[in-house]
């Protein structure tokens, strides 16, 4: 199970966020929706957990496997329709290193499958509850 906590008290929209390991990272909203672009915003950390996942999911694959998979970038963006209450993730892999056209495809279908991928692809429930007092 992954777990974190955040506080945000006075100044807008900075976010504190904490993991149980003691992990630190700032959320803040970028200076056209009224913050200080402090941290990431909320919508790059969702696609910034994706990068991670996909990178990491792709250098343990590669090093499973004895292949010469020497870098991986990705650039990803998301798209909030809120006419249509829908939203598109597009990722754009590259990959260097001596690897074939079949490592290649089979790089792409491992990045496809990475737990947060996974996640992000399939139903996602959210239960919140109200808690009064600190």
């Amino acid at each position: 199970m992954a777990k974190v906590s955040s506080s945000i008290k006075n100044e807008l929209y900075k976010v504190d966020i904490k993991s149980p390991s003691g992990n630190v990272l700032i959320a803040d909203e970028p200076l056209d929706m009224g913050g200080k672009d402090l941290g990431f915003s909320p919508k790059e950390l969702l696609v910034a957990a994706l990068a991670a996942c996909t990178s990491a999911t792709l250098r343990m694959y590669a090093d499973r496997k004895g292949w010469d998979l020497q870098e991986v970038k990705l650039e990803i963006d998301l798209d909030r329709d809120l006419k249509e209450n829908k939203t598109t993730i597009n990722t754009k892999l590259m990959v260097s290193g001596d690897l074939d056209e079949a490592q290649k495809a089979r790089l792409l279908t491992i990045a496809k499958s990475c737990p947060v991928h996974r996640m992000l692809t399939n139903p996602i429930e959210i239960n919140t509850n109200l808690e009064v007092g600190l």
